[in-house]
C-alpha cells in the first residue's frame, strides 16, 4: 500500500520511518524538493499532511479531495479548511520527532482507528476520539499558552507551573466548547499531555516566550507556531469566550 507524505520535515519523516518499517510504500512531497505532486499522490491509498500550518492553505487546493487524508499538521484552528474533503482524520499529541525516531514510549491521539492500524507499534500507542475539531484546536492553542508560560518564566513541576496547567486546561475546555468541540478532548494526550510537554524549557514556543519578556518586539528566525496562531485568533478565526481569561490577557500584550 502506498502512502503519500506531504511535508518532509522532522515529524513527517519520523512518521514515514514507522510506515517504512511496517512495509508500506512511502513517497514524500515537499515544496523545497520541487518534486512532482501529482506523481506523489497518484495511486496513494492515504495522504499524510505534515506541512507547517502556514503552508496548509497553499497545499490543500492542489490535493485530490477523494483520498483519505491524515492531518498531522499542528497549528490549525479547527477543520473548516477541510470541508471539501470526503474523508479526513487527525493525528496529534505529545510526540517530538526525535523521540519517535528513537522509539521512545509515546501516546498520541487519533480520530480514526485506521491511524492506529497504520502507526501503532510497541513504542507508539493511541487514544481514540471522534472529536476532530477539539483535537485540532488543542494542537494549535497549546502553542499560544506555551509562549505565555515562557513569558511568565514558569518552571516545570513548581506549584506555579501546575496551577497554570490546571487553569489553562479548564480554559481550553471552554474554548473548545465555544468552537464546536468536546470538552473531554482536553483530557487526552492531544490536550493536557501536549500542553505539559510544550509549556516547558526546550519547547520553541516556550523559549521564544522568554525572549519576548525582555524584548516584546523580537521576531523569530524560524516559525513559532504560537505567534502564527495568535495572529489567526486576532483575525477572528475562532470564538474567544469571556471565560478564556488567560488567552484574553495574552491578546492584550504588546507582542501578541
Amino acid at each position: 500500500m502506498k502512502i503519500a507524505i506531504l511535508g518532509a520535515g522532522a515529524f513527517g519523516t519520523a512518521l514515514g520511518g514507522i510506515l517504512l518499517d511496517k512495509g508500506y510504500e512511502i513517497v514524500y512531497y515537499d515544496k523545497k524538493t520541487k518534486g512532482d505532486l501529482d506523481k506523489a499522490v497518484a495511486g496513494a491509498s492515504f495522504l499524510l499532511l505534515a506541512v507547517p500550518s502556514n503552508a496548509v492553505d497553499a497545499v490543500l487546493p492542489l490535493l485530490p479531495k477523494d483520498k483519505p487524508m491524515i492531518i498531522a499538521t499542528k497549528g490549525l484552528l479547527g477543520d473548516k479548511s477541510f470541508a471539501g474533503f470526503a474523508d479526513y482524520m487527525v493525528l496529534s499529541g505529545p510526540g517530538f520527532a526525535n523521540d519517535i525516531k528513537a522509539h521512545k514510549q509515546t501516546v498520541l491521539t487519533a480520530t480514526d482507528d485506521r491511524i492506529v492500524r497504520l502507526f501503532e507499534t510497541d513504542y507508539l500507542k493511541f487514544e481514540l476520539t471522534d472529536d476532530r475539531q477539539g483535537v485540532l484546536l488543542c494542537g494549535a492553542l497549546k502553542n499560544v499558552y506555551a509562549l505565555y508560560a515562557g513569558y511568565l518564566g514558569l518552571t516545570r513541576d513548581t506549584t506555579a507551573w501546575h496551577d497554570y496547567i490546571t487553569e489553562v486546561s479548564e480554559e481550553l475546555q471552554a474554548l473548545i466548547i465555544a468552537n464546536g468541540g468536546e470538552a473531554e478532548t482536553v483530557n487526552l494526550a492531544c490536550g493536557a499531555g501536549d500542553l505539559k510537554l510544550t509549556c516547558d524549557t526546550g519547547s520553541r514556543n516556550y523559549e521564544f516566550g522568554a525572549i519576548l519578556k525582555s524584548n516584546p518586539y523580537a521576531r523569530p528566525e524560524k516559525t513559532v507556531e504560537g505567534l502564527t496562531t495568535l495572529a489567526k485568533i486576532k483575525r477572528g478565526e475562532i470564538r474567544v469566550p469571556a471565560k478564556a481569561i488567560i488567552l484574553n490577557k495574552i491578546l492584550e500584550e504588546s507582542w501578541a
